[in-house]
């Protein structure tokens, strides 16, 4: 095990409101927890102590609602780093047991994604593509769309009875693409054109903790895609081998549908509830989802020290593992904790398609 080498950083975060650092929030701040998951907006729920003096008498001293209120932006720093911003959409207040502790504001704040998750309606999109969809979406809600995906434009994108939010997911889904917001940028890219810097965790140094496992269970060595073709009125159905598709992200290592073809045999598996409506597009599906099977082959929890680098989709080189669990993974959850015991610390979900050979 190598030996600890844990770097000093800020135990306690920045806060400010509406653009001005509150320092009397911060020195109030008793617990925060940053939420971001691949798949979900960014929520973060910050505990205030709510007990003290207020115009020189004892009582609650948060209850003013003269900055801690329903809408307005609130931002967590690390230093000058932006840990996460967002608007206030939840106020709730804790009263624990006489002597049990101190009377808490709990404060919930989401990110600019919840516009899109509170609009929901049903509309069609005509010979659109998921770049063309996302444009629109973005501009009705004051964002611009960076787009980044192999997106077909198919004759209708039907939005049934569904949140802006969750039709752009599910569209993505379609095309192997992640969302995610920067600021007022509405992002969608396939993960391997993220881009961005590979942030190295040492495990002993930056890497605090680190609970890994790599499971065959749910891995797949095939995956296929059926439907009905509209246009040529025939049942189509296409193929996804798993052997022809992370090439370039197993190369480090042994790819978990390959374990699972050498070790245990096949495992072919078909999705038939996606409704393509051509081959193209069937082959399109079965080649997202059984990546997205695939690169959760390996799948681990850390704990590193704080950085606000650390986010959803950014690739990071964990190293000091030994030879089966060191190298690259990309993060699928962040959360950023804070409590009055351990100070602030980033916990992530890592995951990666591949093990690492025996030496």
């Amino acid at each position: 095990m190598p030996d600890a080498s844990i770097p000093l950083g800020s135990a306690r975060p920045t806060i400010a409101i509406e653009g001005q650092i509150a320092s009397d929030l911060a020195a109030a701040l008793m617990s925060l927890e940053i939420r971001e998951r691949i798949d979900g907006l960014a929520q973060a729920q910050l505990a205030f102590g709510n007990w003290g003096t207020r115009d020189g008498a004892p009582g609650y001293t948060l209850f003013g609602r003269d900055r801690l209120e329903f809408g307005k932006k609130l931002d967590v720093k690390l230093g000058s780093d932006l840990l996460f911003s967002g608007r206030v959409m939840a106020l709730q207040a804790r009263f624990p047991k006489a002597g049990a502790g101190v009377a808490e504001l709990i404060v919930q704040v989401d990110d600019l994604l919840q516009d899109l998750r509170m609009k929901r309606r049903s509309r069609s999109f005509d010979q659109a593509s998921l770049s063309d969809a996302a444009q629109r979406i973005a501009s009705e809600h004051g964002l611009t769309a960076a787009v980044d995906a192999d997106s077909p434009t198919l004759p209708l994108l039907a939005q049934v009875n569904q949140s802006d939010l969750a039709f752009l997911r599910e569209q993505a889904r379609r095309c192997e693409a992640e969302v995610w917001l920067d600021g007022t940028t509405l992002h969608l890219a396939a993960r391997r054109r993220r881009g961005g810097a590979t942030l190295s965790l040492d495990y002993g140094g930056k890497l605090m903790a680190f609970d890994v496992r790599a499971d065959l269970a749910l891995q797949r060595t095939e995956l296929s895609v059926a439907g009905w073709s509209v246009a040529d009125k025939q049942a189509i159905k296409e193929t996804a081998n798993a052997g022809s598709l992370l090439g370039s992200e197993t190369s480090d290592g042994e790819a978990g549908a390959a374990l699972l073809q050498q070790k245990i045999g096949a495992r072919p598996d078909t999705v038939a509830h996606l409704h393509p409506g051509s081959a193209d597009e069937a082959r399109q599906l079965a080649e997202a989802w059984l990546r997205q099977i695939n690169r959760r082959f390996v799948v681990g929890h850390g704990i590193a020290q704080p950085d606000a680098r650390l986010r959803c989709g950014t690739t990071v080189e964990l190293t000091g593992l030994g030879p089966l669990f060191s190298g690259k993974y990309s993060l699928a959850e962040v959360t950023h904790r804070f409590d009055m015991a351990e100070g602030l610390r980033t916990e992530f979900v890592a995951e990666r398609p591949w093990i690492g050979r025996a030496p």
